[in-house]
C-alpha cells in the first residue's frame, strides 16, 4: 500500500492538523448563541405543555375506559419526556460527542 512513502507522508500530515472551534471567526456568533438559547427555552416550554396535555388525554382515556385514548396519552407523555430530555441535554450531548470525536 505504501508507494514510495506516500502513506507515511499522509499519516504525518494528518497528525499535524489541529483545528479547534473559533468563537471569534464569524460576525454574529454571540447573537446566534442567544437565538439558539431562546429556541431551546421555547422547546422546553412546549415540551412541558405537551406533557400536560398528554397527561390530561391519558387521564381522560383511563377514566372513560377508552384504551385508544389512554394509549395515545401514554405515547404523548413519552414523546414529551423524550423531547424535554433532548432539549435540556442538547449542550451536554454535543459536548460529549465533540470530546469523543477529538479522541478518535
Amino acid at each position: 500500500m505504501d508507494i514510495n512513502g506516500v502513506g507515511v507522508f499522509v499519516a504525518q500530515v494528518a497528525a499535524q492538523i489541529d483545528i479547534a472551534p473559533n468563537s471569534d471567526g464569524l460576525p454574529g456568533i454571540a447573537q446566534l448563541r442567544t437565538i439558539v438559547g431562546a429556541v431551546m427555552t421555547v422547546g422546553l416550554i412546549l415540551a412541558v405543555l405537551a406533557l400536560i396535555v398528554a397527561a390530561i388525554v391519558w387521564a381522560m382515556g383511563a377514566n372513560s375506559s377508552n384504551p385508544h385514548l389512554a394509549g395515545r396519552g401514554k405515547t404523548g407523555v413519552l414523546v414529551a419526556l423524550g423531547t424535554a430530555i433532548l432539549c435540556g441535554g442538547a449542550v451536554t450531548l454535543i459536548n460529549f460527542f465533540w470530546d469523543v470525536g477529538q479522541a478518535v
